[in-house]
């Protein structure tokens, strides 16, 4: 299947003004059951004002947080797919820059030395492009995330010791959530990493942290640990935007990677109630979008 770049193009400006517009189909319910189990009054208020901002923004086609985020796109490229990476790339990093100057969003992203923003999204290695490989036949796929700072300021990584194990990781958890407090503009999805090298480990955190609600661990033993820390997490009364209750997290997530006999790394990312992701399917049909 031959790739029209322009289309690329597109696709990246669409899916980034979609994924700050809209939220997500699995967070809306994520919040629905949040607000049913929910037993404390102003846990109760402040998740019923953040479900009528959802709505409000929908409605009248605005921003769901004015945060634009840091700019990130997952692509899945499928067997059978001519691709030209570097042309990929480009088309995906320009489709970044008119969704920010055509639409107009502030960008957020600056120069980490001088500072200097200039006003498109786009920076060095930003937006950040990360490409993997897919056995679905005749089948490109880009995921757009924009992942707020409020979130990504609460990322950790621990070099536990093998033999602490597993109680050095779900301790290590409930203190970065603690740690994290109502900074993370929660209810939550707390991304948890373990296993590899410390790199791997903490983009682990990322993937799992932006995993749809909903998913598990496709590990048996990382899937049990999600349910224990998700009950664990949401005992600690953090609460919706940090003010207290039972909402402090929708799903803590997990993913692992075999690491080293000496070694057990642990990361945890989180990602702030505003869940915001899209994707593009392209295939010889054309491009579907979704979530």
């Amino acid at each position: 299947m031959k790739i029209d770049y322009r289309l690329v193009e597109e696709a990246a400006k669409e899916l980034y003004l979609r994924a700050l517009k809209v939220l997500p189909p699995d967070v809306k319910e994520g919040f629905a059951r949040l607000a049913a189990q929910e037993t404390t009054p102003i846990a109760q208020r402040v998740l019923a004002t953040m479900i009528k901002n959802i709505s409000v923004a929908e409605d009248t086609d605005n921003l769901l947080c004015q945060d634009t985020g840091v700019p990130i796109y997952n692509v899945s490229i499928g067997t059978n797919v001519d691709i030209d990476g570097i042309a990929l790339k480009r088309a995906i990093r320009d489709g970044c820059a008119r969704a920010t100057v055509e639409h107009p969003l502030r960008s957020s992203i600056v120069h980490p030395l001088t500072r200097k923003n200039d006003q498109t999204s786009c920076g060095v290695e930003v937006p950040v492009i990360h490409v993997d490989w897919s056995e679905t036949p005749d089948t490109l796929e880009i995921e757009m995330i924009p992942k707020g700072s409020g979130s990504e300021n609460n990322s950790f990584l621990k070099m536990a010791i093998p033999a602490e194990g597993v109680d050095a990781i779900r301790t290590f958890v409930v203190d970065c959530v603690l740690a994290a407090g109502g900074k993370t503009c929660p209810p939550t999805i707390v991304g948890v990493g373990i296993g590899g090298t410390s790199d791997l480990c903490v983009a682990l955190a990322k993937r799992a942290a932006t995993r749809a609600l909903g998913t598990h661990c496709s590990d048996p033993e990382g899937t049990k640990l999600e349910t224990e820390l998700s009950a664990a997490v949401n005992a600690l009364g953090v609460g919706p935007q940090g003010l207290g209750g039972d909402s402090t997290a929708f799903a803590v997530h997990v993913e692992l990677a075999a690491t080293h006999i000496t070694m057990n790394p642990v990361a945890v990312n989180m990602q702030c109630h505003s869940a915001r992701r899209a994707r593009a399917t392209f295939t010889p049909s054309g491009v579907a979008y979704g979530f």
